[in-house]
């Protein structure tokens, strides 16, 4: 029974698919696999035989198979994803009704559990192209790192695309400040402190409040709670099966937690204001991060000191240059008024985010981003 489930080539429409198809008469074994995909946040369809309506059986993201109802799915259509299912480990017959049955693996419980929920999520969300994953880091205190992280977010949002935005910073005060949404109903970090193992993303968005057209996982407003890098890992890894862009605003400081999250990012961006006490600062942040993240480049931001451009910058530093960061007046102005950082289509950030999004899909072979609204401001 060697081989594996085959996973979708094209990425994941907006939503989820079903959950597995269950087909068994056993009461114990089906409170198991019922308890299996709620673990998942999947909703199963349960049979006690091939469902006899027209596309049941061949739809279904997978088949579960209890041992018991194995000889009642002998005629049903060959397809992948079928698991035959059970908890005896020394049945002797458990092979020729799993060949009868065409299923490409044979489970037995307990034992198989943690691998099955994988599984069973994977098929319920449909897993397909993971989601662009990029971190913004400030070179320094102050050069406008959350702020540029909104920007990219509000504008792939914009664009159409599934996007989340991950605050990673617990001493930033809450990135969903910047957006207007500190009232905002949904979970915050706290709530996923101890968070292990498998996180549904289907789950994990619907959980998170819905700002400016995308959703944001932020800090809440009571003192600082300790995040496990398991939590990290499991968040992170939620949100990027959802497919589309994720966008982390990172701190500075690297401990286990943050490793855990630059290790899931495709690319970083690196803030950096064109003074030469703030280049000084980012070679170390640099430096720290590259431990762990591979491609990570850098945006200057003006004013400049006397000498100094955004090439010196980049070059000083070591890490490829992205472009400059656009000066924005009245940018504070228009967040008070509302508007998130990039919330106007036309703004100079807001094109500038735009550009980026553009360079890294033509880079990853996406397709572009729709054009934004003539109007301006946010959707």
């Amino acid at each position: 029974m060697a081989g594996s489930l085959t996973r979708e080539e094209t990425a994941v429409a907006e939503g989820r698919r079903g959950g597995p198809l269950i087909v068994t008469e056993d009461v114990e074994l089906l409170d198991d696999l019922l308890r299996l995909c709620a673990a998942a946040g999947a909703e199963p369809e349960v049979h006690h035989e091939p469902p006899g309506r027209r596309g049941g059986w061949e739809q279904a993201p997978m088949v579960l198979v209890g041992d018991d109802a194995a000889a009642r799915c002998r005629g049903a259509a060959r397809r992948r994803g079928v698991m035959l299912v059970g908890r005896d480990q020394d049945d002797p017959e458990v092979w020729r009704r799993a060949v009868e049955i065409g299923a490409e693996y044979v489970l037995r419980l307990p034992d198989s559990e943690g691998w099955l929920v994988d599984q069973i999520a994977n098929a319920a969300e449909g897993v397909g192209r993971p989601a662009l994953t990029v971190g913004v880091i400030g070179g320094r205190g102050g050069s406008g790192a959350s702020t540029l992280a909104c920007a990219l977010a509000v504008s792939a949002a914009r664009s159409g695309r599934r996007t989340i935005l991950i605050d990673a910073d617990p001493l930033g005060g809450g990135i969903d400040v910047l957006l207007g949404g500190e009232r905002a109903e949904g979970m915050r970090w706290p709530d996923f402190a101890h968070s292990k193992g498998r996180l549904g993303g289907g789950a994990l968005e619907d959980s998170l409040p819905a700002l400016h057209g995308l959703r944001v996982l932020s800090w809440g407003r009571e003192d600082e709670v300790a995040i496990a890098p398991q939590a990290v890992q499991a968040v992170l890894a939620a949100a990027r099966r959802l497919g589309g862009v994720v966008v982390v605003d990172l701190p500075r400081r690297v401990d286990e937690g943050v490793a855990e999250a630059l290790a899931q990012l495709d690319l970083g961006l690196l803030v950096v204001p064109g003074e030469l006490r703030a280049v000084a600062a980012a070679k170390r942040v640099a430096s720290t991060a590259r431990m762990v993240l591979d491609d990570l480049r850098v945006v200057a931001r003006g004013p400049y000191a006397a000498g100094l451009d955004e090439r010196w910058v980049a070059r000083a530093i070591g890490l490829p240059l992205v472009g400059e960061l656009p000066v924005e007046p009245g940018l504070l102005a228009t967040q008070d008024d509302g508007t998130p950082p990039g919330g106007n289509a036309r703004s100079p950030l807001a094109r500038f985010c735009a550009e980026f999004w553009e360079q890294v899909a033509s880079a990853a072979g996406e397709p572009g981003p729709a054009p934004a609204p003539a109007g301006g401001g946010t959707p």
